[in-house]
Protein backbone atom coordinates (compact mmCIF):
# COMPACT_ATOMS: atom_id res chain seq x y z
CA UNK A 1 0.00 0.00 0.00
CA UNK A 2 1.13 3.76 -1.19
CA UNK A 3 0.38 6.42 1.49
CA UNK A 4 1.40 10.11 1.16
CA UNK A 5 1.86 11.65 4.55
CA UNK A 6 1.16 15.08 4.22
CA UNK A 7 2.17 17.87 6.97
CA UNK A 8 0.11 21.15 5.43
CA UNK A 9 1.12 24.56 4.79
CA UNK A 10 1.55 27.37 2.52
CA UNK A 11 4.46 28.45 3.47
CA UNK A 12 6.56 25.31 3.64
CA UNK A 13 4.46 21.62 2.99
CA UNK A 14 5.85 18.07 3.86
CA UNK A 15 5.06 15.77 1.94
CA UNK A 16 6.21 11.61 2.37
CA UNK A 17 5.14 8.78 0.33
CA UNK A 18 5.69 5.90 2.23
CA UNK A 19 5.36 2.34 1.17
CA UNK A 20 3.76 0.09 3.30
CA UNK A 21 4.78 -3.68 2.24
CA UNK A 22 2.97 -6.75 3.22
CA UNK A 23 5.79 -7.92 5.42
CA UNK A 24 8.49 -6.01 7.50
CA UNK A 25 9.05 -2.06 7.48
CA UNK A 26 7.49 0.96 5.63
CA UNK A 27 9.37 2.68 3.56
CA UNK A 28 9.84 5.72 2.29
CA UNK A 29 9.67 6.49 -1.10
CA UNK A 30 9.95 9.75 -1.34
CA UNK A 31 10.13 13.31 0.93
CA UNK A 32 10.11 16.68 -0.03
CA UNK A 33 9.66 20.08 1.49
CA UNK A 34 8.13 22.40 -0.68
CA UNK A 35 8.25 26.34 -0.10
CA UNK A 36 6.59 28.91 -1.36
CA UNK A 37 8.20 32.57 -2.18
CA UNK A 38 6.45 35.25 0.51
CA UNK A 39 6.76 37.43 -2.14
CA UNK A 40 4.36 35.85 -4.14
CA UNK A 41 0.26 35.95 -3.87
CA UNK A 42 -1.43 33.94 -1.95
CA UNK A 43 -3.39 33.03 -5.37
CA UNK A 44 0.02 31.61 -6.80
CA UNK A 45 1.67 30.13 -3.45
CA UNK A 46 -1.83 27.96 -3.52
CA UNK A 47 -1.65 27.08 -7.30
CA UNK A 48 1.91 25.89 -6.70
CA UNK A 49 0.98 23.85 -3.63
CA UNK A 50 -1.82 22.04 -5.60
CA UNK A 51 -0.02 21.47 -8.67
CA UNK A 52 3.24 20.11 -6.88
CA UNK A 53 0.67 17.69 -4.48
CA UNK A 54 -1.22 16.39 -7.91
CA UNK A 55 1.85 15.87 -9.90
CA UNK A 56 2.97 13.20 -6.36
CA UNK A 57 -0.67 11.65 -6.39
CA UNK A 58 0.00 10.75 -10.49
CA UNK A 59 3.46 9.96 -10.20
CA UNK A 60 2.84 7.68 -7.29
CA UNK A 61 -0.94 6.59 -7.56
CA UNK A 62 -1.07 6.41 -3.33
CA UNK A 63 -3.98 4.41 -2.16
CA UNK A 64 -4.70 6.83 0.61
CA UNK A 65 -3.46 10.24 1.85
CA UNK A 66 -2.61 11.47 5.47
CA UNK A 67 -2.63 14.86 6.46
CA UNK A 68 -2.51 16.50 9.76
CA UNK A 69 -5.39 18.65 11.09
CA UNK A 70 -5.06 22.29 11.29
CA UNK A 71 -3.45 23.02 14.62
CA UNK A 72 -5.46 26.58 15.64
CA UNK A 73 -3.26 29.13 16.37
CA UNK A 74 -3.38 32.48 17.70
CA UNK A 75 -2.56 33.66 14.25
CA UNK A 76 -6.06 34.13 12.72
CA UNK A 77 -4.17 35.24 9.27
CA UNK A 78 -1.67 32.06 8.91
CA UNK A 79 -4.95 29.76 10.01
CA UNK A 80 -7.15 31.01 7.45
CA UNK A 81 -3.44 30.44 4.87
CA UNK A 82 -3.22 26.84 6.20
CA UNK A 83 -6.57 25.81 5.44
CA UNK A 84 -7.13 26.78 2.43
CA UNK A 85 -3.59 24.97 1.74
CA UNK A 86 -5.42 22.19 3.49
CA UNK A 87 -8.68 22.79 1.08
CA UNK A 88 -6.46 22.63 -2.12
CA UNK A 89 -4.30 19.11 -0.98
CA UNK A 90 -7.46 17.62 0.04
CA UNK A 91 -9.24 18.72 -3.19
CA UNK A 92 -6.11 17.04 -5.20
CA UNK A 93 -6.74 14.04 -3.69
CA UNK A 94 -10.55 14.03 -3.93
CA UNK A 95 -10.65 14.61 -7.30
CA UNK A 96 -8.76 11.18 -8.10
CA UNK A 97 -10.73 9.46 -6.29
CA UNK A 98 -8.01 9.35 -3.17
CA UNK A 99 -9.09 8.45 0.45
CA UNK A 100 -8.18 11.10 2.81
CA UNK A 101 -7.93 10.42 6.44
CA UNK A 102 -7.19 13.35 9.23
CA UNK A 103 -4.85 13.22 12.43
CA UNK A 104 -4.65 15.17 14.89
CA UNK A 105 -1.13 16.70 15.81
CA UNK A 106 -1.87 14.49 19.34
CA UNK A 107 -2.45 11.00 17.31
CA UNK A 108 0.41 11.49 15.30
CA UNK A 109 2.61 11.70 18.36
CA UNK A 110 1.04 8.87 19.91
CA UNK A 111 1.49 6.60 17.15
CA UNK A 112 5.54 7.02 16.53
CA UNK A 113 6.45 7.70 19.77
CA UNK A 114 3.76 6.24 22.32
CA UNK A 115 3.56 9.62 24.11
CA UNK A 116 1.37 12.46 23.10
CA UNK A 117 3.78 14.89 24.40
CA UNK A 118 7.00 14.21 22.59
CA UNK A 119 9.06 16.82 21.36
CA UNK A 120 10.16 17.37 17.72
CA UNK A 121 13.92 15.85 18.50
CA UNK A 122 12.06 12.63 19.69
CA UNK A 123 9.78 12.48 16.96
CA UNK A 124 13.08 12.57 14.34
CA UNK A 125 14.51 9.75 16.59
CA UNK A 126 11.54 7.23 16.06
CA UNK A 127 10.88 7.74 12.52
CA UNK A 128 14.34 6.98 12.18
CA UNK A 129 13.79 4.04 13.90
CA UNK A 130 10.62 3.07 12.33
CA UNK A 131 10.92 3.12 8.95
CA UNK A 132 13.59 2.83 6.49
CA UNK A 133 14.80 5.99 4.86
CA UNK A 134 17.00 6.55 1.81
CA UNK A 135 20.16 8.78 3.24
CA UNK A 136 19.57 12.93 2.44
CA UNK A 137 19.35 15.70 4.41
CA UNK A 138 15.55 16.61 5.67
CA UNK A 139 13.76 19.37 7.00
CA UNK A 140 11.23 19.39 9.78
CA UNK A 141 8.46 19.14 7.73
CA UNK A 142 9.84 15.91 5.71
CA UNK A 143 9.56 14.32 9.02
CA UNK A 144 6.40 15.39 9.95
CA UNK A 145 4.46 14.27 7.07
CA UNK A 146 6.94 10.54 7.19
CA UNK A 147 5.58 10.46 10.89
CA UNK A 148 1.77 11.56 9.23
CA UNK A 149 1.83 8.85 6.94
CA UNK A 150 3.44 6.17 9.49
CA UNK A 151 0.39 7.04 12.07
CA UNK A 152 -2.00 6.22 8.91
CA UNK A 153 -0.13 2.67 8.35
CA UNK A 154 -0.87 1.88 12.36
CA UNK A 155 -4.16 2.56 12.05
CA UNK A 156 -4.96 0.99 8.65
CA UNK A 157 -3.78 -2.46 10.11
CA UNK A 158 -5.46 -5.48 8.76
CA UNK A 159 -7.02 -2.74 6.41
Amino acid sequence: MIILGIDPGYDRLGLAILEKPTKGKEVVLYSNCLQTSAKDPISKRLLEIGTEVGRILDEYKPVAMAIENLFISKNQKTAMRVAEARGIIMYEAYKRHIDVFEYTPMQIKVAVTSDGNSDKERMIKMVHLLVKIPEKKRVDDEFDAIAVALTHSANSRGM
